[in-house]
């Protein structure tokens, strides 16, 4: 895929951890301990909607954030899985995968600004990308950030 001229949004950058890139999409973990929450962020310049990827590029990223949801019901086994691409504090594309609980702070609104973020200590944020890395490489093959 060519990634000329692409980059990820500073915001996103500041509050995710790179877990690694699929064919279309960078995976991301949010860094905040309130919820299991993945980003996929087409690694495709200047494109602020889904309408905006090429059928070929749309088609796979709704591959990858499938196997982003199935991998996070393998770890966590949610109650609910949230999916949702609203972009409108961040314009680039990004498409969001959060496992809920019946029992999270937030059930049944929506995360967005229900709380503080709360980043992971390191030690937790290690493991835990570990864990997700594996899970989301069992589903479809994940290389590393270029």
């Amino acid at each position: 895929m060519s990634q000329t001229h692409w980059q990820l949004d500073a915001r996103l950058q500041a509050d995710t951890l790179p877990l690694g890139d699929w064919p279309v999409c960078r995976v991301l973990l949010m860094d905040d301990t309130h919820y299991p929450w993945l980003i996929l962020v087409p690694r495709v310049p200047s494109v602020s909607e889904l309408v905006d990827l090429s059928a070929e590029q749309r088609a796979q990223a709704t591959v990858e954030v499938d196997r982003a949801a199935h991998a996070l019901r393998d770890v966590f086994t949610p109650d609910k899985l949230n999916v949702a691409a609203l972009g409108n504090v961040v314009n680039q594309l990004h498409i969001h995968v959060i496992a809920r609980f019946k029992a999270d702070a937030a059930w049944p609104a929506p995360v967005w600004g229900a709380f503080p973020v709360e980043k992971r200590p390191s030690q937790q944020s290690d493991a835990l990308s570990a864990q997700l890395r594996e899970a989301l490489h069992a589903r479809l093959p994940l290389q590393e950030c270029t």
